[in-house]
């Protein structure tokens, strides 16, 4: 039986990011945005109580892209995710189960906040910050790590948010995990980066010695083309074998759009290497056309969605569209990760190859990073996208002693080479092995005297939708 727990407090706080380059990608620009820190305490029936933390940037116009909202607009959209999902988990005052909790809450997070015309991907923020932060303190309480922790379903996940699967499915797929000692990093390669030269795609103190490369689309075929065979032509001067995945964050318009890029890449002579080793292409439309529209041939190329992925039933209908991919990020709910693992390893019994693959929304060094790398080296993903130790200097806005005590803990993870503490990376890899600590993948936790409280969403967001 999973231990159940009773929630005493969730507090909110948040800290300024400021990005070291600009990060382009769909039709946002990031310079700089705030990050998240949530601090719950819980009482676990008959191990006491404990606190637990989880961090996430607070990403605009990615959750909610719609073009009549500002840039604020939608981070203060999450922000209301957030305090919705706080009072929701709140009103259950009785002793749960961690997954207890997200069940019953999640149905009525989404319909809470579609009446305050939040969408559903943002409407999931809420409860996956929460989520991450309810399961450190159980941990904590009871003693173990992560990675045991979850193999022993400490949660107490079962198959009520996805009625294709029973319960000896997710026991016997949290039960079989052996997590991942070594996980690499996929370099992204934004829209307003540079290709040639120096800090472009193949300048070693750019790319960190990645192996695997995540380039950016715009939507326009003919440019893509253009700057695809431009990246292929760098990274082939690379001393190593590379692959590549393909992301336009939901830029192509329609399948008729996709197929002349597809095209492109089957057929250019000029793009044979990107072509050679391209593993998938992630979300190339709209979630709302992607909904409507089955890939028929293109699906051979391999495509996954992201945005699109706003419920617990989002694979299955994607499947059914050709899709053989999703992604696993932790700002979308670890539970729905670990569910849509199941599913894909179980698929993929048929012979049918089905995935889920590691996406990053720039995840900053300290709690978040470390949460979402370790749910990923769980449920087996190989590499990762890793945007945080690129776009932002280290540890960016967080006060030195903090950064210290991470690294400290997390000596595999952090270095100083003469720069500041930053993300350590080994031949093109992170390291997994301090995240063995009690708790939800970290031994510190944030200075919270060193956070302000969470900003209150501004009222003009609710007036101009």
């Amino acid at each position: 039986m999973a231990p159940r727990l009773k929630l005493r407090d969730i507090t909110f706080f948040e800290r300024p990011v400021h990005f070291a380059r600009p990060f382009r990608f769909g039709a946002v620009t990031i310079n700089a945005t705030p990050q998240l820190f949530v601090r719950v305490g819980i009482e676990v029936e008959g191990r006491g109580s404990a606190v637990g933390a989880s961090a996430e940037l607070l990403v605009p116009k990615w959750f909610d892209k719609r073009p009549e909202l500002s840039p604020t607009q939608t981070v203060d959209g999450l922000r209301r995710s957030l305090e919705i999902a706080r009072g929701l988990y709140l009103a259950r005052t009785g002793f749960l189960t961690a997954f207890d909790l997200h069940a019953s809450c999640i149905g009525a997070q989404v319909a809470t906040c579609a009446k305050k015309n939040i969408p559903t991907l943002a409407a999931a923020y809420g409860p996956a910050e929460i989520d991450k932060a309810i399961l450190d303190a159980l941990l904590r309480a009871a003693e173990t790590n992560f990675f045991d922790g979850m193999a022993g379903n400490i949660a107490g996940i079962d198959a009520r948010l996805s009625p294709d699967l029973n319960e000896t499915d997710l026991k016997t797929f949290l039960s079989g995990r052996k997590p991942l000692a070594r996980v690499a990093i996929r370099h992204t390669v934004g829209l307003d980066d540079t290709v040639e030269g120096e800090g472009g795609v193949a300048d070693p103190h750019e790319n960190s010695g990645a192996r695997y490369f995540k380039l950016k689309l715009s939507g326009d075929p003919v440019g893509d083309a253009a700057r695809l065979a431009r990246m292929g032509k760098e990274l082939d001067a690379l001393d190593r074998d590379y692959k590549v995945t393909l992301d336009a964050n939901e830029q192509y318009a329609d399948l008729a759009a996709l197929h002349e890029l597809i095209g492109r890449i089957d057929h250019d002579t000029a793009l044979r290497s990107i072509s050679s080793r391209l593993l998938y292409i992630e979300q190339p439309m709209p979630r709302d056309v992607t909904r409507q529209s089955p890939l028929g041939s293109l699906a051979a190329r391999g495509f996954i969605i992201d945005e699109a992925d706003d419920s617990y039933d989002a694979f299955p209908a994607a499947r059914a569209l050709g899709y053989h991919g999703i992604s696993s990020k932790s700002c979308k709910g670890l539970y729905k990760s670990i569910v849509n693992a199941t599913r894909a390893a179980k698929w993929s019994l048929a012979g049918e190859r089905f995935f889920v693959t590691g996406e990053d929304l720039t995840c900053q060094a300290g709690l978040a990073v470390q949460q979402d790398l370790a749910l990923g080296a769980f449920i087996g993903i190989a590499h990762a996208e890793r945007n945080g130790h690129h776009y932002v200097d280290g540890f960016g806005d967080t006060p030195a002693a903090e950064a210290r005590a991470f690294a400290a803990a997390h000596p595999d993870l952090y270095a100083d080479a003469g720069q500041g503490i930053r993300l350590s990376i080994h031949n093109g890899d992170l390291l997994t092995g301090s995240l063995h600590a009690a708790g939800f993948a970290t031994s510190v936790h944030p200075d919270w005297s060193a956070l302000r409280p969470l900003e209150q969403p501004q009222s003009l967001w609710e007036q101009s939708v």
